[in-house]
């Protein structure tokens, strides 16, 4: 609702169809001065406030650290699939067409190559503080069915034919990457279902569902992480890929947890979240429900390395992150600077940034894809490092004066 009303207030601004009242200068009015006082003596100016640090910084190859260690390979792999969306751009066009003709894939020849192609800019917060929140995700796999029975009650749903999505950079480019999603209740525009009341309409939607899943709460964790494959009864795999999502904030029900004394912090991990969940049955619709975003899907064949990222493009396990685009171009390679998860041990590698996130906003603010199943999703339960950022750009790249804009 917040989201939608923000994007709604900002649309008026650009508009001009605010009407906002002028708050007047009562400064002087609170302040008498005795003839006897200096003049404003009693009044100090307030200082103003500092401008925020440009998110993109000019940075050494020599500061990333572990960066003659990595073999980035298998990044150079996916940063040349990532160039059939890049290259539309000019300034990526002499990158990616120098990749298409790399003959020598060593370790080294490929570090060399990457250092003559781009330049590396660290990414900087706007209070000028260089460090940021590194969390993990990965695609589950869950069981399912065609058709609902008493072992599949939970409906996975693609995107309702009654949601309507509004692009507004297509009628004002300054808001590129907002979007409104809502519903038309006569001739109004009105926010669409929350999760809370979209489950209402589950029932009357069920022949709508594409699958029935087994279990509510890991159904939940697959709208959050994305994406996920669906083993079903019949012993075949599809995947379900993000489609869209119903225009509500995303909310931490590891959080909600937390402020209600459920569990601590260190408890509340994917895992611990789960275990609550299953202790406490009688209560999992009042936390599920604490978020309000929902996700629908697409269903896709199993195949590639690993799910759809937002280029359309399979995510590359340990080499993948989600980034926020309002700061950081899909398909740029990053090189990270952060700790396995719930250790002091060093995670220094290039990945490159093909995904996005609700939960992840923000300039030094990532999400890493350890990959599918048990083994990944237990290592991305656990991490909610803190970690440094790079992101390479082609040499030709200059940074705007202005900061906030994403670069091209």
């Amino acid at each position: 609702m917040f989201r939608f009303l923000a994007a709604v207030i900002a649309l008026l601004v650009v508009a001009g169809c605010t009407e906002l009242p002028v708050q007047p200068d009562t400064r002087a009015e609170s302040c008498p001065l005795p003839a006897a006082c200096p003049v404003c003596a009693a009044c100090p100016t307030a200082e103003p406030p500092k401008p925020a640090a440009k998110p993109l910084q000019t940075a050494e190859w020599s500061e990333l650290p572990g960066w003659n260690d990595d073999d980035p390979g298998i990044v150079f792999a996916a940063f040349v699939a990532s160039c059939r969306s890049l290259e539309r751009q000019a300034q990526w066009k002499p990158a990616c067409n120098s990749a298409r003709s790399v003959s020598d894939t060593a370790a080294a020849a490929l570090r060399a190559w990457f250092e003559g192609q781009f330049r590396p800019w660290a990414l900087v917060n706007p209070d000028g503080s260089r460090s940021g929140l590194i969390t993990g995700y990965y695609e589950p796999i869950l069981k399912g069915s065609r058709s609902e029975s008493d072992g599949y009650r939970y409906p996975a749903f693609g995107p309702p034919g009654d949601m309507i999505v509004v692009e507004l950079a297509e009628l004002y480019p300054e808001l590129k990457h907002l979007r409104l999603r809502g519903r038309l209740e006569g001739r109004k525009l009105v926010p669409y279902f929350s999760r809370s009341e979209w489950t209402p309409q589950e029932s009357k939607r069920s022949p709508e569902a594409l699958l029935w899943i087994d279990d509510p709460i890991d159904l939940f964790f697959m709208q959050i992480q994305g994406s996920g494959q669906v083993q079903l009864t019949d012993g075949s795999r599809v995947r379900l890929n993000y489609a869209d999502q119903n225009g509500h904030p995303y909310r931490s029900i590891g959080r909600w947890l937390i402020e209600r004394g459920e569990l601590k912090a260190e408890q509340a991990s994917m895992q611990g979240i789960k275990s609550w969940a299953r202790a406490n049955p009688s209560r999992l619709a009042e936390l599920l429900n604490a978020n309000p975003s929902l996700v629908f899907f697409r269903e896709r064949p199993v195949e590639g390395s690993g799910p759809q990222g937002a280029m359309g493009l399979a995510l590359t396990p340990e080499r993948s992150l989600a980034v926020d685009p309002r700061h950081v171009p899909l398909g740029a390679p990053i090189w990270l600077a952060t700790t396995r998860p719930n250790s002091d041990q060093a995670l220094t590698r290039l990945m490159l940034g093909q995904d996005t996130g609700g939960a992840i906003r923000g300039v030094v603010r990532a999400d890493f894809y350890w990959g599918s199943g048990a083994a990944a999703g237990n290592q991305a339960g656990k991490m909610r490092q803190q970690g440094r950022m790079w992101v390479l750009m082609p040499r030709s790249y200059q940074a705007p004066e202005t900061s906030g804009n994403a670069p091209k």
